[in-house]
């Protein structure tokens, strides 16, 4: 790795109340020359970025994506190679269905420093503030996060399985779809 070489910071914004970001969160933020941040993370966290820092927009919503994650990952490397500090602000928790781990793998291969700093996932955070436990003593002992987007994972979800399962489920970034996964649920034996 060359000495030039600056690091990235790879943090997990939380649920998208700033005040839910990590305190180690919040410091690479205020340290940052550079933050590339996605549509999820509060603006109100770019606001705590020092005036110097350069804030690189590179959000994704349902179909509609300003960088393909492979053009992130390149933007990543280079500000580092520069000598920069980067952080790469990602809603909620970088790995929970956050390409933080492809992002993580692509740094290593070009060598280059980083740090995970894990934030809030909404699969916990959002059913918390609206008084559901997704665990809960003699209701529930297990917890099962799935993805509402099933191209992309690696295969097709087995709906079946999951109604199967006794525990929770939380469908992240799902709205689209959630009536046919309720649907696929139902089929699936669940009531």
């Amino acid at each position: 790795m060359a000495e030039n070489n600056g690091k990235v910071y790879l943090v997990g914004a939380g649920p998208g109340d700033p005040e839910l970001i990590t305190q180690k969160g919040l410091r690479c933020i205020q340290r940052a020359e550079v933050i590339v941040y996605d549509y999820l993370a509060s603006n109100t966290l770019l606001n705590e970025a020092p005036v110097h820092a350069e804030l690189i927009y590179a959000g994704k919503r349902s179909g509609k994506h300003h960088m393909s994650q492979e053009d992130i990952q390149m933007l990543l490397i280079e500000k580092a190679k520069e000598g920069k500090q980067v952080v790469r602000l990602k809603g909620g928790d970088p790995f929970i269905f956050g390409r933080g781990g492809e992002e993580a793998l692509a740094l290593v291969k070009a060598g280059i420093a980083f740090e995970i700093v894990p934030g809030i996932s909404s699969a916990y955070s959002v059913p918390a503030y609206g008084g559901i436990p997704v665990t809960h003593r003699g209701i529930s002992a297990e917890v099962h996060f799935i993805t509402g987007h099933e191209e992309g994972d690696g295969g097709k979800i087995d709906y079946k399985r999951l109604a199967g399962y006794s525990g929770t489920l939380v469908f992240l970034m799902s709205i689209r779809r959630i009536g046919s996964i309720c649907r696929a649920l139902i089929e699936g034996g669940k009531d």
